[in-house]
């Protein structure tokens, strides 16, 4: 394991992407987002991801320095293509026009297609709080085949994240985001690193047998070598049985299909696609009700008797704050195999030895 500070390793990142043909504040920004991923405890979503990226990147599914193209335009209605630019790059123009239609029209929404990766989708949810509004996120990913449907065993969808954003007045937002699977993908990559273990039963095989071994996803691999999701005989579990199954249906059918990016399908070239709703609490709540019932309901939520074994209730994005608190004090743990991957990359796209021994100074 190693450990980096935060400021380092948003340099470190941002001078990989910076030598792969990204411009100085595209670079920069991936870096940061892939960062504050970290940051929040989701490395899953996080710099483990940049040797991905850039093999994207080479292969041209991801495109460097990219312009979204406005598709409809209405007071309150929008639709974008991102022409699979990074998502780093793209997202935050779809959001940041989600939040201005709102702020005038009280209500709006947002579809975003061709999008690459978006990474954590609560930093979009976030980014709509810090304004003061609530807002909601379908995404789904284009050849993306990971997760079984219920009642299947085969991949037919991806892990189609769904994700909420509350604002809070002098208070960090409530953020629920989460993969409509029991496990994002990434976090079976960060398992099959030596990572957390997955939980028992995420995984299913093609004759129903359940498991908690990325091999069933992934198929033999070796410490450093590739993750390919379609050479494994078995796919990721929607939770929640039904529920979860449908809310990723509704993903796909939402996030993909009506924005234009496509449902999940075979032999297509990686997107995100995400449909977005923001809604202005002030206009529907002049009388500012909203506020204090949620911390009302929130308080009384977390002064539940827990059961045995947890120490206290939590509600969405405690986690994050408390792991966000102690990694920018402390720096952001890595797995030796992930910085020696991270670390190889930067090699291949020309950066200096010197750049990457001050990483870890």
């Amino acid at each position: 394991m190693v450990t980096i500070k935060v400021e380092n390793l948003i340099d470190f990142i941002a001078e990989v992407f910076g030598h792969a043909e990204s411009s100085p504040d595209e670079a920069r920004r991936i870096a940061t987002y892939l960062t504050t991923a970290n940051l929040a405890g989701h490395d899953s979503h996080g710099v483990i991801r940049v040797p991905g990226y850039i093999r994207w990147k080479n292969i041209g599914s991801v495109v460097p320095n990219q312009t979204v193209e406005v598709i409809v335009d209405t007071p309150s209605l929008a639709v974008l293509d991102g022409k699979f630019g990074y998502g780093q790059t793209v997202a935050p123009v779809a959001v940041k026009l989600g939040i201005e239609k709102c702020k005038e029209a009280g209500l709006a929404a947002v579809a975003l297609r061709n999008a690459g990766h978006i990474g954590r989708i609560g930093d979009w949810a976030e980014m709509a709080a810090a304004d003061g509004l609530v807002s909601v996120h379908f995404v789904n990913a284009t050849d993306s085949l990971l997760v079984a449907p219920f009642g299947g065993v085969e991949k037919r969808m991806s892990t189609a994240p769904y994700c909420v954003g509350i604002p809070r007045q002098g208070q960090d937002p409530i953020v629920l985001d989460f993969a409509t699977s029991i496990v994002a993908e990434g976090k079976c990559f960060v398992a099959s690193l030596g990572g957390k273990k997955l939980p028992n039963g995420a995984l299913i095989d093609s004759d129903g047998t359940l498991s908690d071994d990325p091999r069933l996803l992934y198929g033999p691999y070796t410490p450093d070598g590739t993750r390919d999701h379609t050479r494994g005989t078995g796919a990721i579990r929607a939770f929640g049985e039904h529920k979860g199954s449908g809310l990723a249906l509704i993903c796909e059918l939402l996030g993909g299909a009506l924005t234009g990016t496509g449902a999940t399908g075979a032999n297509r070239r990686f997107a995100n696609g995400m449909l977005a709703f923001y809604i202005d609490p002030k206009v529907v709540d002049p009388a500012n009700f909203f506020d204090g019932e949620v911390t009302r309901y929130t308080d009384f939520i977390r002064a539940t008797k827990p059961v045995a074994g947890i120490e206290e209730v939590l509600i969405p994005g405690d986690p994050e704050r408390r792991t966000r608190a102690e990694r920018t004090k402390n720096g952001i743990p890595l797995l030796d195999d992930t910085w020696v991957e991270i670390v190889n990359t930067a090699r291949e796209v020309g950066v200096s030895e010197t750049f990457i021994q001050r990483a870890t100074s």
